[in-house]
């Protein structure tokens, strides 16, 4: 399928995107929807207390993944307004095996987590008796977490990523048209070199900034029940014309609720969020073909990339309340990618993932 480059400024021109750049509330008193687009920061205030909410309906997550290629490393915390869990997992993508689960479950609306995942905080927390410090500066971010499991013994994770300054991420609220109090708002930061440790008992893998990057999933959600999402990112460094290193990343997703005002789709480059329109995969890889190649192309030209994958990392958490049934597919990505100012960018080979999500939450 042949796309034609758009600039980014014609393009933003005719597309109905809306980028906020002020402190914005999230809700109305009312719980419904005051903001609907997108963000380079979370600019939006949320106030959990005006969510409109059904039993499992309000969900609020930090997800990381550390990630050198090889080896993939989990860490979540999530709480679902009735209960949660937190999570650590590795997995081994080059061998294509999950090493260690160590999940904990809780009950109830117990741990509040922050408020924003982009600033400053920190939230430490003992679940079921795993214990986590999720802990964000100025210009890093420290994760610790420890369990102990009855077959490996304690479970350590300890890893430290880079904030550089005047680091961006993207931020997006999307809306659903079935209803004016519901809706989907998540910060992405992708792409922060990052090392640190796993233990598993007596095995110690190690990972380190020269081939190693984290990313944030940070979700506040007020959403449908039923709901099906596309998730893809992926960072890696290039070397340009005068020799000079630079990381390029990328975060794709689509398919979740009304994207007339926001996509959560742009480049990351040094840093900096180079923004594009909606993509979609041209072969939809459902019925077992999700080993076969995915052409993911965006609708103005700028992100033309084609992942080989080479491991099927399905998951499916079933909660009774609630299930996610989940192919994480991780491959090498080759193709190329258009910056705002036109300059065009080839990357062969760079390692990224993107899954493919039915959710029942």
């Amino acid at each position: 399928m042949e796309r034609t480059y758009v600039p980014f400024t014609e393009w933003e021109e005719k597309s109905k995107q809306i980028e906020y750049t002020e402190s914005t509330p999230l809700l109305n008193a009312d719980g419904t929807l005051n903001a609907k687009g997108w963000a380079r920061h979370n600019v939006f205030e949320y106030d959990r207390n005006l969510v409109k909410k059904g039993i499992i309906s309000r969900k609020e997550w930090e997800f990381y993944q550390v990630s050198n290629g090889k080896l993939t490393v989990q860490l979540n915390f999530a709480n679902i307004n009735a209960g949660g869990f937190a999570t650590a997992k590795l997995i081994d993508i080059e061998h294509g095996n999950e090493i260690i689960d160590c999940t904990k479950f809780f009950l109830g609306d117990k741990f509040i987590p922050p408020k924003k995942g982009d600033v400053p905080n920190r939230f430490k927390v003992n679940v079921g008796g795993a214990e986590l410090d999720f802990d964000t500066r100025e210009t890093d971010r420290r994760l610790w977490f420890r369990c102990v499991t009855k077959k490996h013994g304690v479970v350590e994770c300890d890893f430290t990523m880079d904030i550089p300054e005047g680091f961006e991420n993207i931020t997006t609220v999307l809306p659903f048209k079935e209803d004016p109090t519901r809706y989907f708002m998540t910060t992405k930061q992708i792409g922060m070199p990052c090392e640190g440790t796993m233990r598993i008992g007596s095995d110690l893998y190690e990972f380190s900034k020269d081939d190693t990057f984290a990313f944030l999933d940070w979700g506040r959600v007020n959403t449908i029940h039923e709901m099906v999402w596309y998730w893809g990112a992926g960072t890696t460094y290039i070397t340009d014309e005068k020799g000079e290193k630079h990381s390029v990343g990328f975060e794709i997703t689509w398919a979740i609720g009304d994207e007339s005002n926001a996509t959560e789709t742009c480049i990351f480059y040094d840093g900096k969020v180079h923004k594009f329109g909606a993509v979609d995969v041209e072969t939809f890889p459902k019925d077992d073909k999700y080993m076969d190649p995915w052409k993911i192309i965006s609708e103005d030209g700028r992100f033309n990339m084609t992942m080989t994958p080479f491991f099927d990392y399905h998951t499916d958490l079933d909660l009774k309340i609630g299930r996610m049934h989940t192919h994480q597919v991780h491959g090498l990505w080759s193709g190329d990618v258009t910056l705002d100012d036109g300059t065009k960018i080839e990357i062969k080979d760079m390692y990224a993932f993107c899954e493919y999500v039915e959710n029942r939450w």
